[in-house]
């Protein structure tokens, strides 16, 4: 049973949906038919077939005013789970995030996702690349306007095409995924520093050709930190928009010295990916 744990406060939870195949059939076209509950759907799609390494995805269709949530869903929900392990002749499969949205959570807070149509790329490695491959997916989300609504979904989908009819829109949604980039790096789109503030405070510059339109987010070295959303700060250098978060959300008996830190940093049209430790 999946359950809807807030990180910072409690959301109402309306009901937990079970959205389930038909018997399990494995489907020899390009995208397994659409899992629906009366407020979202969701499919695997299939990459063409070629090597050990196939691209796929996971594609969430979301009624109009409702949103499902990123890795790190921000101040209240949970993020989706996946599982694979069913499937045949895969070796791993590893998830892409698109760059998320930030939303207003209702409750004075914001939440970190996606609204309408978003495809989650899947990175797929095969343990023999000449037999066949079936995924098989049980997808745990959860979909919210002003309720959260906790969906179970399973799906299975054959990679058999050469030439599949999904290619065009995986890589459209490989392309949104943030790029890796260093800190300092000469983009237009860039952090230029990170530094702490007393004990608790991490301060974070970013150089961007549009204030109005970039957000920051920062995840910790494992999935239970639960580090707050970065605000930006009124008072910034010249062409900086400087943000700031306080060291909160940490499990029991972790320190911020020294922590792996990820920021995604999503402008207007570029978006990447720094990792740094804190100091």
């Amino acid at each position: 049973m999946f359950s809807l744990v807030p990180k910072h406060r409690a959301i109402a939870v309306a009901a937990t949906l079970f959205v389930s195949a038909h018997p399990a059939v494995v489907h020899a076209d390009d995208a397994s038919p659409w899992q629906r509950d009366s407020h979202s759907a969701v499919r695997l799609l299939a990459g063409s077939r070629s090597g050990a390494v196939l691209l796929g995805g996971i594609a969430f269709q979301l009624q109009r005013g409702w949103k499902t949530y990123w890795r790190s869903p921000g101040d209240s929900g949970v993020p989706p789970r996946f599982d694979f392990s069913k499937s045949d002749n895969v070796e791993a499969v590893t998830v892409l995030w698109p760059a998320p949205l930030k939303f207003d959570d209702g409750a004075g807070g914001h939440s970190i996702g996606y609204h309408d149509l978003i495809v989650l790329p899947l990175r797929i490695v095969a343990k023999a690349a000449d037999k066949p491959v079936t995924l098989r997916a049980e997808i745990n989300y959860a979909v919210c306007e002003k309720l959260c609504i906790p969906v179970e979904a399973k799906a299975e989908l054959g990679f058999n095409s050469v030439a599949s009819t999904e290619d065009a829109a995986l890589f459209a949604a490989l392309d949104t995924v943030p790029k890796p980039a260093n800190i300092g790096d000469p983009n237009p789109l860039t952090i230029r520093d990170v530094k702490r503030e007393g004990a608790n405070k991490v301060v974070v510059d970013v150089v961007t050709p549009d204030a109005r339109n970039v957000n920051l987010f920062v995840e910790g070295p494992t999935p239970d930190w639960a580090l707050p959303i970065p605000e930006p700060l009124k008072d910034s250098p010249t062409g900086v928009k400087r943000f700031a978060f306080d060291l909160e959300g940490l499990p029991p008996g972790a320190k911020p010295d020294g922590a792996a830190l990820k920021f995604t940093l999503v402008g207007a049209e570029k978006s990447y990916e720094f990792n740094t430790n804190l100091d």
